[in-house]
């Protein structure tokens, strides 16, 4: 398992994915008043864990708003699939949105019609030209296309920790190149191919592992794409043959749009967690199950709470 020698730079959070990810982990949850909190708990926690294990100086949170118009004129059919938002966690994403992730420090960023992995990768990108070691926190495919020696995914899924003992790793290009069978700048190419059910991008009828060996094979996309006729399969080659149009239109689908001004600057991205207010909420919300360690971390770093100010 890699592991960063140095201290962490920038930690970049996929939020939509750990509140959804939260909300179906526990089971449901309501505090005095009868809301929910299930979601609310479960992100806490999970982003506690997260900055007690990578110990980041800078972080941000990044939301979807809405869907380019570009992939829905390249395929309007995008993203159909997804199911709508249960009820309970609206108003936990809202809070969690609109509040909790700023008391904890992190800057929340996002933009009209733009999905949260292009940001993400907006963001990499330039904290990578800038030297910074880079943390993305996420599930998403199409963001695993830019790991390098700077840019690492962060998972606590069992099937990638080294040992039973690990709580927690850091994908680097070997261990992408494990899951994938191809370098991280060809996963895209193989998602053309094998398509996304998840995002409702349309395949060819070739699997990943197929379409990662005729990758390899061949040299990426473009080289397999001009050379269908050396293909060996003559299944393959037929099915090749016969989506060559869908695989160029999927190819752009799945590329990050990485061209997006930065919405907040790199060096406004340093964690400033509000202990006192953050507290608060957490009386609020009935998280007895954080309240301790906050209370601790607030006394480590020297702030006062309101109890402590009223003695």
């Amino acid at each position: 398992m890699l592991r960063y020698c140095g201290r962490v730079k920038l930690l970049l959070i996929d939020g939509h994915y750990y509140v959804y990810r939260s909300f179906f982990a526990l089971p449901a949850l309501n505090n005095s008043r009868g809301e929910p909190t299930n979601a609310i708990l479960g992100f806490t926690k999970t982003v506690r864990r997260m900055l007690k294990d990578l110990q980041p100086e800078m972080g941000a949170v990044f939301w979807d708003e809405g869907l380019p118009q570009k992939r829905v004129e390249l395929q309007p059919a995008y993203k159909e699939t997804r199911k709508e938002m249960p009820l309970p966690m609206v108003p936990q994403l809202h809070f969690i949105r609109e509040q909790l992730t700023g008391l904890m420090g992190f800057k929340n960023i996002s933009l009209p019609n733009t999905e949260a992995d292009d940001l993400m990768g907006c963001y990499a990108i330039a904290a990578r030209r800038a030297g910074h070691e880079v943390i993305l926190a996420t599930n998403d495919k199409d963001l695993f296309q830019l790991v390098n020696e700077q840019v690492k995914v962060y998972t606590t899924a069992k099937a990638d920790l080294a040992t039973p003992k690990d709580t927690y790793a850091l994908l680097g290009e070997e261990e992408v190149i494990a899951k994938w069978d191809v370098p991280p700048p060809m996963i895209g190419d193989v998602l053309a191919i094998a398509g996304d059910s998840i995002d409702n991008i349309p395949g060819v009828g070739i699997g990943r592992k197929a379409a990662a060996a005729l990758l390899k094979e061949h040299g990426g996309l473009e080289a397999l794409l001009n050379n269908i006729d050396k293909v060996k399969s003559v299944r393959s080659r037929e099915k090749l043959a016969a989506a060559r149009e869908q695989i160029v239109q999927n190819r752009k689908m799945v590329a990050l749009d990485c061209d997006t001004p930065l919405p907040i600057p790199l060096d406004e991205l340093r964690l400033r967690p509000d202990y006192p207010a953050l507290l608060r909420a957490c009386e609020e919300w009935e998280l007895k199950s954080v309240l301790k360690e906050v209370h601790e971390e607030a006394a480590k770093a020297g702030v006062a709470t309101q109890s402590e100010l009223m003695l």
